[in-house]
């Protein structure tokens, strides 16, 4: 991934680099992010072995760490500039269908912004465009 896609805002230093932190070891690669408009972020991650559990399927534990580093993601980037922080508080994540090989396509939407909160809906889809997972994330907004 290209550092345009890692970087956090202007002036903010994240306390692990990308290429160390949990997102990278799974494979999570954004690609496209739009919150201030649409209010959506797309990420993918291509499926190999260590995402599969004994059953030889992706685990339930990839989608949701997908869904909360999307959403995370979105909210951070709109609120570190105004000096506040975004922390995930809840993930609720439904695998739909198994997968074994290709790529997993989310697409993470804004669905609100409360007092205190985003909350998004994250949509995992296959190759094929079958829906895999779906998540409510709420992430908690903090000055």
């Amino acid at each position: 991934m290209d550092r345009e896609r890692t970087a956090m805002p202007e002036g903010w230093e994240p306390v692990v680099p990308f290429e160390r932190c949990f997102d990278a070891q799974y494979g999570l690669e954004v690609v496209d992010e739009d919150v201030a408009g649409a209010g959506v972020v797309r990420g993918r991650v291509a499926v190999r072995d260590g995402l599969l559990g004994r059953f030889g399927t992706v685990t339930s534990a990839v989608f949701a760490a997908i869904a909360e580093a999307l959403a995370s993601r979105g909210t951070a980037f709109a609120v570190i500039p105004e000096g506040r922080a975004a922390m995930g508080m809840s993930n609720d994540t439904t695998a739909l269908e198994p997968v074994s090989e290709g790529t997993l396509h989310a697409e993470a939407r804004l669905h609100a912004r409360i007092a205190g909160a985003w909350v998004w809906t994250v949509d995992v889809r296959d190759d094929a465009g079958r829906p895999c997972a779906l998540s409510r994330v709420t992430v908690a907004v903090r000055p």
